[in-house]
């Protein structure tokens, strides 16, 4: 299969991505969070199309994407109040709602489940492509099975080329970190997030008024939730300040690349080719975190030493990715 690289600016080219969803193709598309591999969520074939690129495992849940929230009701039932919330206060934008599905849904999006993931995406090319569909497209990240999530189109190619009918460019993801997922199945016994992500607990909080369960682990099977995860080619260990500094102090050993954060290893490691310097706010470090390891996927290293970012609530999303990118 010859993968086309599509213009996200050109009309004429998101035409001709639409063309390829409706006709049952995989299409990997642009979002605010990292780029997803699109098909028709209608199209049992196509999602299974999904898979068969990805190498993923078909009973592994997939996310549905939107145009609007007013759609809500042609994929989800018995939506509660409290969710329906949550989309006026953060749709469009990185928040996936765990729902009841409607019985019509195929059951290949949902990995058989009775719950599905919906979402409504922000970036605008996304948007113009789902307006014209006028149908939902279930959409993981764009990348191999278990492999680093892509935030440019770049990154699609290298992991997907001939395998998918077309990348649509749209520039590089705003968040860089996949969407938050919340269970609202069932709000009587409690409003959950099943996967950290851009919206924490506290901006959930404010909008319900009531408290939101961030437990570290669970049983419940949602997209990106598996211990090995958004991992790049080259094997990453997490170390501390410390501990890179014991084993950096007198030079970065051979075959390694350091990433490192802080304004003291920053100092106090040599600045050459073989330290990667990481932001030092949990959002911009978000952002940069998966195309920096691609980018340090292409040195040629035997091994990548990350700095261990703090173990705080506002890092809880950066340091899930890294714990499962590590394992």
């Amino acid at each position: 299969m010859k993968t086309l690289l599509l213009d996200g600016q050109t009309p004429a080219d998101l035409t001709t991505a639409a063309d390829l969803l409706r006709a049952g193709e995989c299409v990997a598309v642009p979002t605010e969070t990292v780029y997803g591999l699109a098909a028709d969520a209608r199209n049992a074939k196509a999602v299974n199309g999904i898979f068969a690129a990805k190498g993923r495992p078909a009973n592994h849940p997939l996310i549905v994407h939107l145009a609007d929230a007013r759609q809500l009701d042609d994929w989800a039932t018995d939506i509660a109040p409290e969710a329906r919330r949550l989309a006026d206060a953060f749709w469009p934008g990185p928040l996936t709602l765990l729902l009841a599905k409607r019985d019509d849904v195929p059951a290949e999006v949902t990995g058989g489940l009775a719950t599905i993931g919906l979402r409504v995406p922000a970036h605008p090319v996304l948007q113009q492509l789902l307006q014209q569909l006028n149908t939902g497209v279930a959409a993981p990240s764009a990348n191999p099975y278990k492999a680093l999530s892509p935030t440019t189109a770049e990154q699609v190619v290298a992991g997907l080329d001939g395998r998918i009918a077309a990348v649509v460019d749209g520039g590089a993801c705003d968040f860089g970190l996949e969407s938050t997922i919340v269970d609202v199945t069932d709000p009587a016994a409690g409003i959950r997030i099943l996967r950290a992500g851009p919206i924490g607990r506290i901006d959930l909080e404010q909008v319900l008024g009531c408290p939101v369960e961030a437990p570290q682990e669970h049983q419940v099977a949602v997209s990106g939730n598996v211990k090995a995860h958004y991992q790049p080619r080259t094997p990453l260990t997490l170390l501390s300040g410390d501990q890179l500094l014991q084993h950096c102090g007198g030079g970065v050993p051979e075959g390694v690349q350091c990433l490192v954060w802080s304004q003291r290893l920053r100092r106090e490691l040599p600045q050459d080719d073989f330290v990667t310097s990481l932001a030092d706010t949990p959002q911009a470090f978000a952002q940069q975190l998966y195309r920096t390891l691609f980018q340090c996927d292409q040195l040629g290293r035997q091994q990548l030493w990350l700095e261990l970012p703090p173990q705080t609530e506002d890092w809880l999303a950066v340091n899930d990715r890294l714990r499962r990118a590590a394992y």
